[in-house]
């Protein structure tokens, strides 16, 4: 090991081809110092050599080391094109060897133009330093312009300084890793101040482990604050699947009076439909993937618009008026909708993947990381609010509606054809529980009972924010998803499912008409 530790960069072309040849030894330690005499080297070729290693395109023995590119072979270092000689070999990469690569490859991309290639680079040292590769750290800080890099590049050295023998170097390191607040030092840390069975400490300064104790405490500080933002995110996201699941039910609740228990299977049916057109996609057009989710958009509208406006008009004309008789037999409806899930996509739950421009996420800060699919789903779910909203309130339709909330008489009175509006209500809101199974399908699992879990929680979400009010369902189901988020992981999921089942109690014992109630005739009916 104390080779790796000591290697002497390279400073010439020449030097860097005799490098190339040591990743012919059978030694791996002699390998393992060849790449990092390469990962030193300032010579531009370096990176192609590193680069073929790890791609297994690099071909070396004792006299050679050629780069092999669709066929052809090139020599590297002076780029003249070569051959391999007869007992070249293509070098094997171990885990071992992989580490050391890696950490190589990510010294000479600190050179790169590129932010992004720098930014990946100074996280692969942040994660893995070693006193082989923080020289280049410290270089690549002292040119580095992106605060983003600067902060990794600062991470990775301080973690090499916290072994130095120097206590200046292990004080100023303990103090960046305190202000930076990474989580993954604590138990360093808690190391240098915590005391031996004789008294004694592993750190030996006092200045170090007081530092250390601020360190430790400023860390913890962010973890709180990590927390609380990364719960509030991920309320919000649950909140507006939410929204989406009520926001229909809203308007059929608030429209009609029909409580409606097969809503949460329109959800089933946007995320069922939501595969059937990636399935879809994956036979026919597999070269258009990453669009396989702009065309479910329509499709669940559609096909829960249609089985919407199905049941309202064989179900649900006939029970206007019977609450009890409207919510039996919906529940029976969406058992046989279950059912009937079942049988064509059978009971397990079935993948729906993300599209590439959905995966990964964006680092907030250390230990928070908001999924691209979440902040999607956030984004989808004001878009989808926005449509409500001017549908109800820029459209004849929602004129319609409107009108037939305040006073089902009256507007039959005025010429409105209400059994029609009932029917086109039904069948939006419906269309609107899809879109949320759309959403739904790029964040969870997709079963035959996925609607089962957002039914009671849609209720309670129009009941808190007032029946048939589109603001009240905004800021309760959002309220109500963050509250749920934050009570989970403070007093666990069923315990604070049952909090916020007494609160809504509560609330609707002091105020039954909801957050925002309807006023006018509306609500004197």
């Amino acid at each position: 090991m104390a080779c790796l530790l000591g290697s002497v960069g390279v400073a010439t072309a020449q030097d860097l081809s005799g490098a190339a040849r040591q990743l012919a030894s059978e030694d791996t330690a002699e390998v393992l110092t060849g790449i990092e005499r390469i990962g030193n080297s300032s010579e531009p070729a370096a990176l192609e050599i590193l680069e073929a290693l790890a791609d297994r395109r690099l071909h070396v023995s004792s006299t050679t080391a050629v780069v092999e590119l669709d066929g052809t072979f090139t020599d590297p270092v002076s780029g003249q094109a070569g051959k391999p000689a007869a007992d070249s070999k293509v070098p094997v990469v171990n885990n071992k060897i992989r580490r050391v690569l890696k950490r190589a490859l990510a010294q000479q991309q600190l050179r790169s133009e590129d932010e992004e290639v720098r930014f990946t680079a100074a996280k692969t040292l942040s994660e893995g330093a070693s006193p082989a590769t923080v020289e280049a750290a410290r270089a690549a800080l002292a040119r580095e312009s992106s605060s983003d890099v600067k902060e990794l590049l600062r991470l990775a050295i301080a973690r090499v300084d916290l072994t130095s023998e120097d206590a200046a170097r292990r004080l100023s390191a303990v103090t960046i890793l305190g202000d930076i607040g990474d989580p993954a030092t604590k138990p360093t840390l808690k190391a240098m101040v915590m005391a031996r069975g004789d008294g004694s400490y592993t750190e030996t300064s006092a200045d170090v482990r007081a530092a250390a104790l601020t360190a430790l405490d400023s860390i913890a500080r962010k973890e709180m604050i990590s927390r609380v933002m990364r719960d509030l995110f991920y309320g919000l996201s649950l909140g507006s699947v939410l929204l989406l699941a009520a926001l229909g039910l809203a308007i059929t609740f608030g429209l009609m009076g029909v409580i409606n228990m097969a809503h949460g299977e329109m959800l089933m049916l946007g995320s069922y439909a939501t595969y059937f057109v990636q399935s879809q996609f994956q036979k026919h057009a597999s070269d258009s993937m990453d669009w396989y989710l702009v065309a479910a958009v329509p499709v669940a509208f559609i096909v829960t618009f249609l089985v919407g406006v199905l049941l309202e008009r064989t179900v649900i004309r006939f029970l206007y008026g019977r609450p009890l008789e409207t919510l039996l037999a919906t529940w029976g409806v969406s058992l046989i909708l279950i059912q009937t899930v079942r049988l064509i996509f059978g009971a397990a739950n079935v993948a729906v993947a993300n599209p590439s421009w959905l995966s990964g996420g964006y680092d907030l800060a250390p230990g928070v990381v908001l999924p691209n699919a979440r902040i999607a789903v956030i984004l989808f779910t004001v878009v989808v609010v926005t449509f409500v909203w001017w549908l109800l309130n820029r459209t004849r339709l929602g004129l319609n509606v409107r009108a037939i909330t305040q006073n089902r008489s009256m507007a039959r009175c005025m010429g409105i054809r209400t059994s029609r509006v009932d029917m086109m209500t039904f069948g939006f809101g419906s269309g609107v529980a899809g879109l949320g199974g759309v959403a739904l399908s790029q964040i969870g699992n997709v079963g035959p009972e996925l609607g089962q879990g957002y039914i009671v929680d849609s209720f309670m979400v129009v009941v808190v924010g007032g029946v048939g009010n589109v603001l009240g369902t905004v800021v309760a189901a959002i309220g109500l998803g963050t509250v749920n988020k934050v009570l989970e992981p403070l007093s666990g999921a069923v315990l604070g499912k049952i909090l916020v089942l007494g609160f809504i109690i509560l609330f609707i014992q002091r105020r039954p008409q909801g957050l925002f109630a309807l006023k006018g005739r509306a609500a004197e009916a």
